[in-house]
């Protein structure tokens, strides 16, 4: 039993479940109460400090110092009291996870003692070490200064006895070096340009918020058994395993019954959760075993980013209280469902409409389509931009697996909905307008659609889903400020060119209504190609999207370049959410990334093949051999041990074809390596390098079958994915 795996097994079979403590039955009596919320300022601010605040949250306003000052000590008055003793600026740099450096309260006095003090200038504004985190070039090694930022939009929380004030990070000469600053110009730039579309159906719409709720989904695996894969703790997937007798194919997980430990796990993650004001509604077993989702309320998008992020940490930090370890890797497990984070996505005005959501009377009704329509065509028009914003190393193991949508980007709209469309579509639009403004001549009444106007589709990776649009393409360990930031940027460009196109038409005199109608229609013409009704999943709908012109880029090396097309420079440049310079960095950064993940799943399969998976299929056929040479020494005919023969042969042909193969790729990784151009480098790992990973895989996995069960080192699939 000295085998780690074994080892592993043992400490699985003797966990204890952790009692979970929960402040109150009743969620409302603790929602939120390690946040310094509306609520909490009021409490802890003086009337003028607090408008101020809002003002800020809802308006923009900057925060002048004096006042920051009074924010300040009323956050470390309530942190403090909540035991508190350090801050720190939660910001998130272009790694994809969250970064923070605390400080003290506690400041020395010149006679000896000490005070905690928390000034406003350290709550506006602190200066991390901008040299070692991802910049694509933007800052040189030696250039290490960088500036965080108060977000007041995001509230600031406590978590590990720490005041976390989430934060904006840029360079010192300001370019943006996070997620953060990209979405807040791009949900500035959306609300300018709804509102404006807003005005012709209701003047009295002030703000226009995007809304985003966040379905976020996870693999569980026991610590100890998660330990004893090297390559689940280096890369966050299985690179090696054959896959279990039994796994998904009876579909008996999916909204099954929750394991004991796993629901106690849910419950300490939920509580830490709603006491962190995310809020956390849904909870169920997805369709792989040992994979569950949460899924909170929608919120607006920037909270619910940061509030996605902390999850994220969070679910990781209560997992190890509970002995698992979360793998939020879009594929940890070759030949099952891997994860996503679906994103539903819609608009909603200071005066509570939902831009997306129909209404009974046509006249709702149009102004649901004008939304509805800029944001199809917003869609076709930057299908490779919005394609390009959910691309990752990771990603690519699980777009287009009959699992996930293709890599194809299309919308989903159910039968009625793209009824409507085709009805005005080729319906003619009178230049007359009745005298009941709700009726058009020429163009059949719009009917009254209903919020659950279609089926869901889960093959279609932009899929409208009653009152929002759900995109399924995002992978689960992503940062969702990435595709949220381009599809409120292509919307928002949209509309604006929506308003031009109506404008100039009222201003040749046709009814405002008229020109609305005209303008749709145009618009459900131009985007018919991009909106498909079928299974995704399948080789036909590849076919015929080739056919229609949509773009079917499966790899992110090239996915990526349409960061940089003039299309997309001409986006940038007019909205101002990215510089040439921001967009050329993270080009980079995502190639980098990109290329430095392959390369080390490249060096974790050679060590493993050649450390732990030869050597185990060696010490089987020794113990072969020697049982074949006994039973030859005995006398006895061959065809008596010829069964130890024919396995000796096959492990031999496997170990000698998984030693060449990584030989091979080593030659092939070392070439690579010898690229300057970051992109041809990526190309050039995915290409050249990864292509030896399933043909290793596949000879080591038969070794799996054949060898001892007792001498296999790993933990197999059918230990690491059933809870015990």
């Amino acid at each position: 039993m000295s085998n780690i795996r074994f080892q592993a097994l043992e400490a699985v079979l003797t966990r204890t479940i952790p009692e979970v403590k929960i402040p109150s039955p009743k969620i409302s009596d603790f929602f939120a109460a390690n946040v310094f919320d509306k609520k909490k300022m009021k409490e802890y601010l003086s009337a003028e400090a607090y408008q101020g605040i809002i003002n800020s949250i809802e308006d923009g306003e900057p925060i002048p110092r004096d006042l920051a000052e009074q924010v300040a000590s009323a956050m470390r008055s309530w942190a403090m009291g909540k035991g508190a003793t350090h801050y720190t600026h939660w910001f998130q740099p272009l790694t994809g996870s969250t970064a923070e450096k605390h400080d003290a309260f506690f400041e020395p006095t010149p006679d000896g003692s000490a005070i905690e003090r928390f000034s406003g200038d350290a709550l506006a504004q602190q200066e991390p070490d901008a040299s070692s985190f991802p910049s694509g070039g933007i800052r040189n090694t030696f250039e290490a200064r960088g500036y965080t930022a108060w977000d007041p939009s995001s509230p600031a929380f406590i978590m590990a006895r720490t005041l976390c004030i989430p934060t904006v990070f840029v360079s010192y000469t300001g370019e943006a070096l996070d997620y953060k600053v990209p979405l807040l110009k791009a949900l500035s730039a959306l609300d300018n340009a709804a509102v404006d579309v807003c005005h012709y159906f209701d003047k009295s719409i002030e703000k226009v918020n995007a809304s985003l709720g966040i379905e976020q989904e996870y693999f569980l695996v026991d610590i100890a058994l998660f330990n004893a894969r090297p390559d689940l703790y280096l890369t966050g997937r299985t690179l090696f395993g054959h896959m279990s007798a039994k796994n998904q194919q009876l579909e008996d997980h999916y909204f099954g019954s929750i394991p004991e430990r796993v629901y106690a796990f849910m419950q300490d993650m939920e509580t830490e959760a709603l006491l962190l004001g995310i809020p956390l509604k849904t909870r169920h077993n997805e369709v792989a075993p040992s994979q569950f989702e949460c899924a909170p309320i929608y919120e607006e998008i920037n909270l619910a980013i940061d509030h996605n992020q902390l999850l994220m940490d969070l679910m990781d930090r209560v997992a190890r209280r509970h002995n698992f370890k979360v793998l939020l890797h879009e594929k940890p497990y070759a030949g099952i469902n891997g994860s996503g984070k679906h994103n539903n996505w819609s608009m909603i005005t200071d005066t509570g409409k939902n831009l997306l959501s129909p209404g009974k009377t046509p006249k709702n009704n149009l102004m649901f389509l004008t939304f509805f329509v800029n944001t199809i065509r917003a869609v076709y028009e930057h299908a490779d931009l919005l394609r390009a914003s959910i691309a990752s190393v990771n990603n690519d193991h699980r777009l287009g697996a009959n699992e996930a949508p293709p890599a194809i980007i299309s919308i989903f709209l159910g039968s009625q909905l793209s009824d409507v469309l085709d009805e005005i579509e080729t319906s003619r639009i009178s230049k007359k307008i009745k005298e009941d403004p709700l009726l058009w001549q020429g163009i059949p009444k719009i009917p009254q659609i209903l919020k659950d106007n279609t089926d869901r589709n889960r093959t279609s990776p932009f899929a409208f889903t009653g009152n929002k649009f759900e995109l399924r393409a995002v992978g689960s360990s992503a940062n969702s400020a990435s595709p949220m930031t381009i599809l409120n940027l292509i919307v928002a460009d949209q509309l604006k060119k929506f308003k031009y196109d109506v404008d100039k038409l009222i201003k040749k005199g046709e009814k405002k209504d008229v020109a609305l109608l005209i303008v749709i229609k145009k618009y459900i013409k131009e985007s018919k190609n991009i909106r498909f009704e079928g299974n995704g999943y399948s080789e036909e709908w590849e076919i015929e999207a080739q056919s229609r012109g949509l773009a079917n880029i499966k790899t992110s090396p090239k996915a990526l370049d349409a960061l940089l097309s003039d299309k997309t420079e001409l986006l940038f440049e007019e909205t101002g959410v990215f510089t040439k310079r921001e967009a050329h960095a993270r080009h980079e950064i995502l190639l980098d990334s990109f290329y430095k993940k392959l390369q080390i799943e490249a060096r974790v399969i050679g060590e493993l093949g050649m450390n732990i998976i030869i050597p185990a299929a060696i010490a089987y056929q020794s113990k072969l051999v020697e049982s074949a040479k006994g039973l030859k020494d005995l006398g006895l005919n061959a065809d008596t041990y010829k069964a130890q023969l024919d396995i000796i042969n096959k492990i031999a042909g496997h170990i000698n074809f998984i030693k060449s193969n990584i030989e091979e790729m080593v030659d092939a990784r070392k070439k690579a390596n010898t690229i300057e151009d970051i992109r041809e480098k990526a190309i050039d790992y995915d290409e050249k390098v990864k292509p030896f990973f399933q043909s290793i895989r596949y000879h080591a996995d038969k070794l799996e079958q054949l060898v001892d069960d007792s001498l296999w080192p790993l933990p197999k699939f059918r230990e690491l994915l059933f809870i015990k």
